[in-house]
């Protein structure tokens, strides 16, 4: 049964949270010049934070891939297929977040509270700030860069130029290591407030992407950036507070890790997103059922075999004639991630089970073959609408220890002993032979030919341990590599040989398609997706370039 005392962890806009926010609302609206009545005191600082809590990024196994190679959805993703269109308005150009953090910037000293207790939330802001600025990098680089609220007088702030990309993400890690300091550490935590190791964490992440970012796109000045990814991470694997998660049973270790209903007490999870009955509750499990995507024949191709090497090179491979045999002496997590024969889909309340037994192509749970079961629970209470009680992740220790194998590799800094403590031991959950730098050998058919085969295989890593957890998209950003998009693999399915086509009934196989070589075809129209470099960045909606002429010029090739 879930911790009710709600300690140190997040419930993600919970009732409680989102009627303090209508209060704090109510209080002023946020177009008003002057407020009285506010930020008068430390609670008044809090209530004022919690409306930020519901962006925090909970990971999922649904949504947060079908734009990348992994993940091949019935209707094909509008931006990987060259038919998104420069909007007139909206498309991300949304700065209302920003100005909210400003807006508390700029009034919170009135509060009667000591200094620490104000930089405490102030550090909450500073935590949302860079999380909203890195995010309009991604999606725009250059981008003007605000530090105070916006109002109707704000000429100069309205209608200012765009920052250099490296110029805002200088000022995004200055708000990062302000919100590091002056976060209070795990067990000192407000109950469901941000912690310093949630940060950490977000630092992490931000100064991997950012320092892989501006040594691939040539922007220069990476070292500082990957070194602070570096010092972040270490900072909380020597914390003392993580680990991965482990009963001793690599066979269903990593599944159960996405299955669980209270993930409060869990060493991996950094921070979580609780979810309770009749308070907060989501529907994943629910989604996942009839999620309308499947995962790539790429991404199944990408996973090794249990000794470690690719299935170019390993004598272990059995061929994908049919998904069993695919499945056959891979590295565990495949089974984990991707229903096989045996999977139980369901527990009925008769006590029977819904036992997987082929592949569920023709439908729309696994339009591919590859049926995604990452958080999908067989707990029948899972499965009602909108009612799932599953906890997910905000940020997961395994993702720090990716992040710091990676970055080491960057600086030419990754050791025997750097993969032990960090993809060693995520490997060691299932089972999986240990990455030792002596022997690894290049892929053939690797997605990297160029790259040393050491990155090239901390890359392989990160998208098996991280599938379906929405990183995908933007590792492909950041490391340049937008052209494995043009992959035909990436738009197909499972193969369907004859012989397996036979063990279904033909109503259902009827209208599934193959390519010449038997692989599942979604769409019968296109072969391959064309990359295009000015899809590394989202164009700035028209209307916004008719009314800023600084914003001009346009986003390259849009």
């Amino acid at each position: 049964m879930k911790n009710k005392r709600f300690s140190n962890y997040i419930i993600v806009v919970t009732v409680l949270l989102l009627a303090a926010c209508n209060k704090q609302l109510d209080l002023y609206p946020k177009d008003a010049l002057s407020e009285p009545t506010f930020f008068k005191n430390a609670n008044d600082l809090k209530l004022y934070c919690n409306q930020f809590y519901q962006n925090l990024p909970v990971q999922n196994s649904f949504w947060s891939e079908k734009n990348s190679d992994n993940q091949v959805p019935l209707d094909a993703d509008d931006f990987l297929y060259g038919s998104y269109v420069v909007p007139v308005s909206g498309g991300g150009w949304d700065w209302s977040q920003i100005r909210g953090c400003n807006y508390f910037l700029q009034r919170y000293q009135r509060a009667n509270a000591d200094e620490a207790t104000k930089n405490k939330y102030v550090a909450e802001i500073r935590f949302f700030r860079a999380l909203f600025y890195w995010q309009k990098v991604k999606a725009f680089g250059d981008v003007p860069w605000l530090n105070t609220d916006l109002t109707d007088t704000s000429t100069a702030s309205l209608y200012g130029s765009r920052m250099p990309h490296k110029q805002v993400m200088d000022a995004v890690l200055a708000d990062l290591n302000f919100a590091v300091t002056n976060l209070p550490d795990l067990n000192a935590v407000d109950a469901g407030r941000l912690h310093k190791y949630a940060a950490y964490s977000l630092m992490s992440r931000i100064c991997l992407w950012e320092g892989t970012f501006r040594k691939y796109h040539g922007l220069g000045d990476e070292t500082a950036y990957l070194n602070a990814a570096v010092t972040a991470s270490e900072a909380v694997m020597n914390s003392g507070n993580y680990d991965i998660y482990s009963t001793g049973n690599p066979a269903t270790d990593y599944y159960n890790l996405f299955i669980q209903e209270d993930l409060s007490k869990n060493r991996e999870a950094i921070l979580p997103a609780i979810y309770i009955q009749n308070v907060l509750t989501q529907n994943l499990t629910r989604e996942l059922g009839e999620s309308s995507t499947g995962f790539s024949k790429n991404f199944v191709r990408s996973f090794l075999c249990k000794d470690g090497l690719p299935t170019a090179l390993s004598p272990l491979y059995k061929g994908d004639d049919s998904l069993e045999a695919e499945a056959t002496n891979r590295d565990p997590r495949f089974r984990q991630l991707i229903a096989t024969r045996g999977f139980v889909l369901l527990n009925n309340a008769d006590g029977t089970k819904n036992i997987f037994k082929l592949p569920q192509i023709g439908t729309a749970t696994a339009p591919t073959g590859y049926m995604i079961i990452k958080a999908l629970s067989p707990d029948p209470a899972q499965w009602n609408a909108g009612q799932s009680t599953l906890d997910l992740f905000i940020f997961r220790y395994a993702e720090i220890l990716l992040n710091e194998a990676e970055a080491k590799a960057e600086l030419g800094q990754c050791t025997q002993t750097v993969l032990d403590n960090t993809i060693n031991k995520i490997r060691d959950r299932v089972g999986m032979a240990h990455m030792a730098i002596a022997s690894l050998v290049k892929d053939p058919a690797s997605d990297f030919p160029a790259l040393p085969v050491l990155i090239d295989e901390i890359r392989r890593e990160r998208r098996i341990e991280l599938a379906a957890d929405g990183f995908r998209f933007d590792d492909i950003i950041r490391w340049k590599a937008g052209e494995l998009i043009q992959n035909p693999e990436t738009i197909l399915g499972m193969k369907l040989t004859p012989a397996v086509r036979a063990q279904y009934p033909a109503s259902q196989v009827s209208g599934v398609q193959v390519d010449a070589n038997n692989y599942i075809r979604l769409y019968t129209s296109i072969t391959s997706r064309v990359w295009k470099d000015k899809m590394y960045l989202y164009p700035i909606p028209t209307q916004e370039l008719t009314l800023n002429q600084n914003l001009l010029p346009q986003n390259p090739g849009w």
